[in-house]
């Protein structure tokens, strides 16, 4: 398809508002206060939870991942990335490098990308057989029957992003040094191959959604948006409750009993205040401010 052909039409549900910036950060302080309730209980009850990232790239789950575990205690939450898998990973049943990451009791796991990429990447791209490939729409109901009937809480999110919308977020990827590394070939293969990738997703969701691990849709053409509405659902399928903590008593800090004197400052390295350049640079440029408002004051007398 050339690039002047337009695309068949599609059932896109309309392009939202973007979210006022002040509703959305006073919503999400909220919610994130209350991740961090959901997560005492999970903590305290032993309880393990499971949520899938998956999407298109730059569907913005990177980013709804960064709200959604900037509170929460690192040792009791962690994010998966698995890379590549290596010769010894491949020759292993397809799911055991991912079993191997799933949380124990009072922990949260969040995966950016699962074991889904065989119904993804891996299909569209050629990195796995046909046979691999119907083995795993296979199985994949099947393992995640088992997880739920262990009492883990499995929860899947798809978040669904335009072409239009994509592209442009690669376009500020590219021309943003702090982000550059986010852009990858790979990444590129997305827009070139945007139908296949439609298909493989279409499949994965005939065969993998099912009633005791269904997906969840997260409409991300606005990540703000997208933002508060997955960290939403994710509090409304956790069955947690407000756990009381034993806040400890902060003690009163005794006098010196025994005549300690701490050694003097040459004797350690400490690092450069470059802050106080800034400050140094700040003053500067109000003097220099000042000095040009004088200056013009003098010309127009």
């Amino acid at each position: 398809m050339s690039s002047k052909e337009k695309r068949p039409t599609v059932d896109y549900h309309p392009k939202p508002a973007k979210l006022d910036k002040e509703a959305y950060e006073k919503e999400l302080e909220r919610l994130q206060a209350e991740l961090v309730e959901m997560q005492q209980w999970v903590t305290e009850t032993g309880a393990r939870v499971v949520i899938i990232m998956e999407g298109r790239d730059a569907a913005g789950k990177g980013s709804a991942i960064k709200r959604i575990t900037q509170y929460l205690n690192p040792r009791r939450c962690r994010v998966e990335a698995l890379p590549t898998p290596t010769s010894r990973e491949k020759g292993q049943w397809y799911f055991q490098r991912y079993v191997e990451k799933l949380p124990t009791a009072g922990e949260i796991v969040i995966f950016d990308r699962s074991w889904y990429n065989r119904a993804g990447v891996e299909r569209v791209m050629g990195f796995c057989t046909s046979e691999e490939y119907r083995r795993f729409l296979h199985q994949a109901p099947i393992f995640e029957r088992l997880l739920v009937e262990d009492g883990i809480i499995l929860l899947k999110y798809w978040f669904s992003v335009s072409d239009e919308e994509q592209y442009k977020r690669f376009k500020s990827r590219k021309n943003d040094p702090l982000r550059q590394w986010k852009l990858s070939p790979m990444d590129l293969e997305s827009i070139t191959r945007w139908e296949d990738y439609s298909r493989a997703k279409d499949s994965m969701f005939v065969h993998t959604d099912i009633a005791e691990a269904p997906w969840y849709t997260v409409e991300s053409e606005d990540k703000k948006r997208s933002r508060i509405n997955v960290i939403s659902h994710i509090l409304s399928k956790v069955p947690y409750y407000k756990v009381a903590r034993q806040m400890p008593e902060i003690p009163e800090r005794p006098e010196s009993s025994n005549g300690y004197v701490r050694p003097p400052r040459a004797n350690f390295r400490y690092v450069p205040d470059h802050a106080s350049a800034l400050e140094r640079e700040k003053v500067a440029a109000k003097k220099k401010a000042k000095k040009a408002t004088k200056k013009s004051a003098k010309k127009s007398k």
